[in-house]
């Protein structure tokens, strides 16, 4: 993608302007960001895919001033009659079960992959929403289907509804207020405070971007670390031959506090081993995500990588579903073209060494990516 060349998806900014003026800034309206554009999938596809035990779903109702949510799989005989207002079918991660929705991530390819969540489908009666809320992450709101009247703004009071099962803005103060129509485009920043409510039946896109929370990436990386420091050096136990008898037995000796410190020295004595565990923790699938081995299909036609798998790469490795591998030279130039691009022509495989060809075609197998043109619907 040329990050330079101005883009109608964002309004005639470059991604390059764009990510400079507005990302994790300020909101950004686009009429018109994709002239034309349909709904990814009718109603009753979308009410299907929401009854699979493998897709998560949630159900927003509000009425009498109360809000209800539920989650699914839900039965159609399961969701309100679309002639009740005030209801929300949202269904998450519809990119990894639909192809029109992994390709419309494309579109958004000046972006890290590793900050890619999912897309979302909202469905709603007319009036329904999920109440005024603030994210922590970046979100790109498309209109698929009808009309949402969204107001944002930001907020400093950041208090929530008491006894609510959603997390509700208790007392939301917008600046703005817009209706987006099917093929507008509105980007919100983390934080943004914003209220989308359903103007009659209504259908809109979300593609979120995740930012990792500080804390819960530091208790992967640890762990990871951890299974790697006792792969290389085994289970080692602490010894205390020489401790002397104590009066103070609350106190934690010095040479264990010293045998931790030795132990997590040792898990961070690879210099690459941050880097490795971090490409293995930003490529793990979601937990609801599984994938069918297949058999092994040739690769002379080329290879697309299946729209649920996740490949990144660092100056040193590449990474796919939540496993490492290290790359140099011509191959790792090859394996890098297909993480930022999700597949490779024949041209391009034939310049593959063995190794490479070994790897993608046990990838294949894994049902991590397919046969070129496998992957149309």
């Amino acid at each position: 993608m040329d990050i330079t060349r101005p883009l109608a998806l964002l309004g005639g900014l470059s991604p390059a302007q764009f990510m400079k003026r507005h990302w994790q800034k300020k909101p950004l309206l686009v009429r018109g960001a994709l002239p034309g554009f349909a709904p990814l999938l009718s109603r009753a596809q979308l009410f299907a895919l929401a009854g699979q035990d493998e897709v998560e779903s949630r159900l927003v109702a509000h009425s009498g001033g109360r809000w209800r949510l539920r989650r699914g799989p839900f039965p159609r005989r399961a969701l309100p009659p679309l002639a009740q207002p005030g209801w929300t079918l949202l269904v998450q991660g519809v990119d990894l079960h639909h192809q029109g929705a992994h390709q419309l991530l494309s579109r958004f390819g000046f972006l890290p992959q590793a900050r890619l969540d999912d897309l979302m489908i909202s469905h709603a009666t007319d009036g329904g929403g999920v109440g005024p809320h603030f994210d922590s992450y970046d979100v790109f709101l498309l209109q698929a289907h009808g009309r949402r009247r969204w107001r944002y703004g930001r907020q400093r009071d950041l208090s929530l509804l008491p006894d609510s099962p959603l997390k509700i803005l208790a007392r939301f103060e917008p600046e703005v207020e817009c209706v987006l129509e099917p093929g507008d485009l509105l980007y919100l920043p983390p934080r943004f405070a914003h209220d989308g409510v359903a103007v009659g039946e209504c259908q809109t896109c979300s593609i979120g971007f995740r930012s990792p929370a500080g804390a819960e990436l530091a208790r992967d990386l640890l762990q990871r670390l951890s299974e790697d420091a006792a792969d290389a050096a085994g289970e080692r136990l602490y010894r205390d031959p020489g401790q002397p008898a104590t009066d103070a037995p609350g106190a934690i000796p010095q040479a264990l506090q010293q045998f931790a410190r030795t132990a997590l020295a040792a898990a961070l004595k690879d210099p690459q081993a941050l880097q490795r565990a971090l490409g293995e923790s930003l490529s793990e699938p979601k937990p609801n995500v599984w994938f069918e081995s297949a058999p092994a299909a040739g690769l002379e036609s080329g290879v697309v990588l299946d729209r649920r798998t996740r490949m990144l790469y660092d100056r040193r490795h590449v990474f796919i579903n939540g496993e490492s591998h290290r790359a140099a030279g011509r191959d790792a130039a090859l394996l890098r073209a297909l993480a930022d691009g999700r597949r490779l022509g024949a041209a391009q495989l034939a310049h593959a060494g063995a190794a490479t060809r070994s790897l993608l075609a046990a990838w294949q197998q894994a049902g991590w990516l397919q046969p070129l043109g496998a992957h149309d619907t």
